[in-house]
């Protein structure tokens, strides 16, 4: 591609307005149109940003661009990846790549069929420290991996979580505990370049409705079985206690972030070895604060410790360079598929379940027809609850006191 500036619409004028304001000439990129079916905040941002508005989907795919950035509803993505696909745009997807194991596969086909650029915008990855963690792992610092954790607990107030899930049928008040697990797992793929093969889970859920109205549980614990033997264990969702927090163990050492107050903690690396794996030279135990590997003043006014910039820069660095970019549609569907398939695990109390290589075909096409889906669109015979304990209604009681959260923010539904 030339070096002409990427043109780039947004999908999303939520989580997307980060998005479209990184889609700048610092990453070669030019934002030139928004859609949403939020009018109001459309044209709001449209008009603050001097670009196109549309609140039609195919509209908008005529727009004249080159890429697309899905920010829209979590479950929502894959149909909107593949239309755009289709009509030969390179797309950028927020977390979850699909809803379904079905949607996964056709996604798959689609960027195949495209021959376009595909790439999941998981931001965790990019953090200083996992970019830190991600070059000692590369030089052998710890040897290869055995076992990792990761966390991804973040916990909210009863107003802050209803005002980011308006309605009764948010997506965030029906999401499985396991679902949103990619903030887990994806630094830990991203660190060691492994790949997910088998998981299991178990949910942790509450009794006692919840005050945000919320049908999902509060947490859950899986465990993956990657491809080199090693075995991840993953924690979420929403309960007491922030939480961002990862660690490896290898072969002949181990590295975590150090915890602490603040969003990500300290943000330090900490590393270390037992004595009999001290090379010469080597120190048993270091603890230090990481500096950015490049574009340290871009990267530090960007969300998500940095890592809103980073999956831009990648992304456009993936399209003009014609190559798929690490996060592609085959890691970014299979690590959204643990979230779906560990919901499958945890209401049968942790059978285990493989997770398809969605590189292979043949490996994919079983679950080319698999719709299993906790969403209140999809209710129906056999579709899965979105808590362990079933079908829960919120308490009526709770309901006024919602209402008027949303009203306040121009929620009227």
């Amino acid at each position: 591609m030339s070096n002409q500036p990427i043109r780039v619409g947004v999908v999303g004028v939520g989580r997307g307005k980060s998005f479209a304001q990184s889609a700048s000439g610092a990453v070669g990129m030019e934002l030139v149109a928004l859609c949403d079916i939020w009018e109001e905040r459309l044209h709001e941002l449209a008009g603050e940003l001097s670009v196109a508005a549309y609140t039609d989907y195919d509209a908008f795919l005529a727009h004249d661009m080159d890429a697309v950035v899905l920010a829209n509803y979590f479950h929502e993505h894959a149909p909107f990846a593949i239309k755009a696909l289709r009509a030969d745009k390179h797309v950028m997807s927020e977390t979850a790549c699909n809803g379904t194991l079905a949607e996964g596969v056709a996604l798959c086909r689609a960027v195949e069929a495209s021959g376009r650029i595909y790439m999941l915008a998981e931001n965790y990855p990019y953090t200083v420290f996992n970019q830190e963690m991600h070059r000692l792992y590369r030089e052998g610092e710890i040897g290869e991996v055995a076992y990792a954790e990761g966390e991804y607990n973040h916990p909210m107030s009863r107003d802050a979580s209803l005002r980011i899930s308006p309605g009764f049928d948010h997506w965030r008040a029906w999401i499985p505990s396991t679902y949103y697990c990619t903030h887990a797992l994806a630094p830990l793929v991203y660190i060691t370049d492994t790949r997910p093969v088998a998981v299991n889970a178990l949910a942790i859920a509450r009794p006692e409705r919840t005050l945000t109205l919320r049908r999902g549980d509060p947490g859950s614990v899986i465990l993956c079985r990657m491809d080199n033997g090693a075995v991840f264990r993953l924690f979420g969702l929403g309960l007491p206690g922030h939480s961002n927090w990862y660690r490896l163990h290898g072969e002949r050492g181990a590295m975590e972030i150090t915890r602490g107050p603040g969003y990500f903690g300290p943000e330090e690396v900490r590393v270390w070895h037992e004595p009999w794996h001290l090379k010469a030279g080597e120190e048993a135990e270091r603890v230090y604060k990481p500096d950015w590997p490049e574009h340290g003043d871009l990267a530090r006014k960007a969300g998500h410790g940095g890592g809103d910039f980073w999956t831009s820069f990648h992304f456009a660095r993936a399209i003009r360079s014609g190559e798929q970019p690490f996060l592609d549609v085959y890691r970014g569907v299979a690590m959204s598929s643990v979230g779906i398939l560990a919901w499958k695990s945890a209401l049968e109390d942790g059978r285990p379940f493989d997770v398809p290589d969605f590189r292979d075909e043949a490996a994919r096409k079983s679950w080319e027809n698999d719709h299993w889906s906790p969403w209140p669109k999809h209710a129906g015979p056999g579709q899965p609850p979105p808590s362990i304990l079933g079908r829960r209604e919120p308490d009526p009681e709770h309901v006024p006191y919602a209402r008027r959260v949303w009203k306040d923010m121009g929620y009227e539904g």
